[in-house]
């Protein structure tokens, strides 16, 4: 089918898919991260706190995702989507109103749980359910959410905070979750789409065969799944630390805020580009076969950061970044359904994003507890370009066993 026709068909709950990713920014890492020098002095944190705070609190949040996340399969989407949105607002005013330590916990573990944990599973759930022979473009055109985002929000909020300050800026936050976001996403979705039969008529004739549909129990004693999620967790990782971490780079390489805040539209540029490439892809020779290639851009972002001081070093890492965000953020949206089917895919999803937040909360407390103990911010980031080039081997292997497994019909 073409693109603008299937994009025309299909507006109201790609837009929906969009949206909700769009929104999901108020709990990603390179959004919060943006106050962590204001939080850091208001509650005398030094990095390893801060970041060992940070991990505690997403870590609580991908447990509780584990359980939440199962509601996606049991409730209507319109009715989750609501309750997340407001789940998301309610913890960015109180961000906004933050006096504590104790309270600065809480806050950061419902801004993970509803933000980077419900809003994108909510999301990637619903495409990965709804398109099957198209299921990669749906994947990538809801994605672009995120990417927008990243584009478009760093700098929003240096601009806001200028004028409001950072409390003021949460404040906003909160106000656009409720005025704009809650509306628009329930009404989008007041209709859900239905598929008929395997697929929809608004979709290709080309269907995939039918697959085995693993129940979440099953998946977690496959050995592949666990092999797979040791390449899903890269990006998270090494993402979420720099962007935790971007005011001590920024003061570390003798760079601006601002600098390292515009970066960002170079890194969304990539991320977009090949995000729609992938889904592409995905649709012409599966996500499966995308496996062993999708993290070597990342090595050498992480290479090149590393070792390069001169300002133009922000810019590549975050354009090579973007590569390997962009392919993943198509790529696993489309491969759990692809494997292990569609029938209890909230529930596999569940586990997957919560394993990707608990690396997203692995990344800053380790990284803050090396820094206190003095190792080397370089020598930390080349140790993660050398995780990616070792798990885009196992991928590679992982990759051969799962075509192998799909011609046998298992």
């Amino acid at each position: 089918m073409p693109f603008f026709v299937f994009l025309r068909t299909n507006l109201r709950w790609l837009g929906a898919g969009l949206l909700l990713t769009f929104f999901s920014a108020f709990g990603q890492t390179y959004f919060i991260s943006l106050s962590a020098g204001e939080l850091r002095a208001a509650f005398d944190l030094s990095h390893g706190a801060f970041g060992g705070l940070y991990m505690a609190a997403t870590l609580c949040s991908a447990i509780s995702l584990t359980y939440v996340g199962k509601f996606v399969d049991t409730h209507p989407l319109a009715l989750v989507t609501g309750a997340v949105v407001i789940g998301l607002a309610l913890f960015s005013s109180a961000m906004a109103s933050v006096s504590s330590v104790a309270m600065l916990f809480v806050v950061l573990f419902g801004l993970r749980l509803f933000g980077q944990g419900m809003m994108t599973h909510v999301a990637m759930t619903a495409m990965g359910r709804w398109y099957e022979a198209q299921r990669g473009r749906a994947v990538s055109i809801a994605a672009l959410g995120m990417q927008c985002s990243e584009a478009v929000l760093p700098l929003t909020y240096v601009a806001l905070a200028a004028g409001l300050g950072w409390r003021g800026t949460w404040w906003v936050a909160a106000a656009v979750l409720v005025l704009v976001a809650l509306p628009v996403l329930l009404l989008l979705l007041r209709v859900e789409r239905i598929p008929r039969g395997t697929v929809s008529v608004d979709e290709s004739d080309t269907v995939r065969p039918a697959r085995r549909q693993w129940t979440r129990g099953e998946v977690l004693r496959d050995p592949v799944f666990w092999v797979i999620s040791l390449g899903t967790l890269a990006p998270p990782f090494i993402g979420t630390t720099i962007f935790f971490h971007q005011v001590y780079l920024v003061e570390l390489r003798g760079w601006t805020q601002a600098l390292f805040a515009s970066s960002f539209l170079a890194m969304s540029a990539m991320t977009v580009t090949c995000a729609l490439t992938a889904g592409w892809l995905v649709d012409k020779v599966t996500a499966v076969r995308l496996l062993p290639a999708f993290l070597l851009p990342l090595s050498v972002a992480c290479i090149v950061l590393a070792s390069i001081e001169a300002p133009f070093a922000a810019f590549v890492f975050m354009a090579l970044f973007g590569m390997s965000n962009g392919v993943s953020s198509t790529l696993f949206g489309a491969l759990w359904p692809e494997v292990y089917g569609t029938r209890h895919l909230g529930a596999v999803r569940s586990v997957t994003v919560s394993l990707m937040v608990l690396a997203s909360a692995a990344g800053p407390g380790l990284t803050g507890w090396l820094i206190d103990l003095g190792v080397p911010y370089e020598n930390q980031i080349l140790a993660m370009a050398l995780y990616c080039l070792l798990a885009c081997g196992a991928m590679a292997v992982v990759s051969r066993r799962l075509v192998a497994r799909a011609a046998s019909g298992g």
